[in-house]
């Protein structure tokens, strides 16, 4: 009886996990059933002009023969189908960047010409479009709600035309990675075990409802090797769909500017500012007349949280200031001191030189060749100050009026005229205000504790 039991239980328990793997096995063919008609495979042409002589040699130069040869090269790349209707694209800009042509081929082998509706190399995304009937598209899931662990499928055109719509499959192995591409990019990519390959790239990474969560995008090579090796990268749905949204309604990206330096915080920093975590953005430098400085923003604030999402890293606020839109209200919360604030910072839109847009506004702080700064923890434990409201010479022209005038490094100026002064701003527009008189009076307090005016003229 025992025996029968035990052989019936075996039995059970088979059936239920060949079951669970059947289901398993649906589950995937299913998802790659649905997406493969809206992946496409996209082949791009380039005309190379050749200069004989340079490329082949004197020996291999004919002179009857014409110095110019063009050649025709090809590409191959992958790209998804998002709206169906319209016959609008989405794939990698590194993709399409500088081509002479593109041709996009479905999985029917039906092939069109492409037209790209914009392109935003910042994040390696193009958006084509293509004049075709019955198409299917992929719907956009939520890529601010995958887990690494998950379950998820890679849909492209690896390595050749002939290797169109292949799938693979694997887990979410991390979020959050940037620094993959280039400094000057805004990454937050989704890393995968599935393979990724030269010829995926813009196309499909689905969950495993079959939702597109990330173009797939860049992978770990680990050296000169071109193939996968085991690590690729993709632009999560989120940020692709925003980016997307403003190439078709503009033609380009419209991006938020909080005007901040950042550092990324180690241990020795998070215990010098007294903080608990080492996720978060620390602020080393407030761009002048920007969103963080009229909110309140200082030099050693460190940036724990945007709109309630979590900061994990400089790059991830970058990621997440750019996304928002510009004159928009935004709660940020930082510490400070050791002593957490919640600020509503209202954000304007990126300068087109935002580098020379900051150079440009620190540059103006050096009135009479003084460079001023709001006191925080850090200034206040360099030159020795107490008080909270305050603004302190952290620099100073040896070659301007104030440094021949005897105004120092580490002097605090308390009053332009008789008016009391708590910020960096309120300093400029004063001294701006007494310009006409041709003389400004300042009230500064030395380190040794004594107060007084000095006068300080135009030039």
């Amino acid at each position: 009886m025992q025996k029968l039991f035990f052989s019936i239980f075996i039995f059970s328990l088979t059936f239920a996990q060949n079951s669970v793997v059947r289901q398993f096995s649906k589950a995937f063919a299913d998802v790659a059933e649905k997406a493969k008609p809206a992946v496409v495979t996209i082949i791009t042409d380039k005309v190379v002009s050749l200069n004989q002589f340079d490329d082949f040699g004197y020996f291999f130069f004919q002179p009857n023969m014409p110095r110019q040869r063009e050649y025709k090269t090809n590409a191959l790349g992958s790209g998804v189908i998002v709206d169906a209707r319209k016959g609008y694209i989405l794939t990698n800009n590194h993709v399409v960047d500088d081509m002479d042509g593109i041709r996009v081929k479905l999985i029917d082998k039906r092939e069109y010409d492409a037209v790209i509706i914009g392109t935003d190399p910042k994040t390696d995304l193009a958006v084509l479009q293509i004049e075709a009937d019955n198409l299917k598209d992929i719907k956009l899931g939520n890529s601010d709600g995958i887990r690494v662990g998950e379950w998820v499928m890679a849909v492209g055109s690896p390595f050749s035309e002939n290797l169109s719509h292949t799938v693979t499959t694997g887990i979410i192995s991390a979020l959050g990675r940037s620094n993959i591409m280039n400094a000057q990019s805004y990454e937050d990519f989704i890393q995968t075990d599935a393979a990724i390959n030269p010829g995926n790239s813009g196309g499909a990474l689905l969950n495993m409802d079959g939702e597109l969560i990330g173009i797939n995008t860049a992978i770990a090579t680990g050296g000169y090797e071109k193939s996968n090796r085991g690590v690729g990268f993709a632009i999560p749905s989120n940020m692709s769909e925003r980016i997307m949204s403003d190439l078709i309604d503009k033609g380009y990206v419209t991006r938020a500017w909080l005007g901040v330096y950042i550092q990324e915080i180690d241990s020795e920093i998070a215990e010098a500012f007294d903080i608990d975590t080492r996720n978060g953005a620390l602020i080393t430098d407030v761009v002048e007349d920007s969103p963080a400085e009229n909110a309140g923003i200082q030099e050693g604030d460190v940036i724990v949280a945007f709109n309630g999402k979590t900061i994990a890293n400089p790059a991830n606020l970058k990621n997440v200031v750019s996304l928002t839109a510009p004159e928009s209200k935004n709660k940020v919360r930082l510490v400070r001191d050791g002593k957490t604030k919640v600020m509503d910072v209202v954000l304007k839109e990126l300068p087109d030189s935002p580098q020379e847009f900051a150079t440009k506004k620190t540059n103006s702080k050096k009135s009479f060749g003084l460079e001023l700064r709001k006191i925080n923890k850090s200034i206040k434990d360099k030159y020795d100050i107490d008080g909270d409201d305050v603004l302190v010479v952290t620099g100073i022209d040896t070659n301007g009026e104030a440094y021949a005038e005897g105004i120092r490094e580490g002097d605090v100026i308390k009053n332009v005229g008789t008016r009391r002064v708590k910020t960096v701003k309120e300093f400029n527009r004063l001294i701006e205000k007494a310009r006409k008189k041709g003389t400004v009076l300042l009230l500064v307090k030395k380190p040794s504790g004594g107060s007084r005016f000095f006068t300080l003229k135009f030039n």
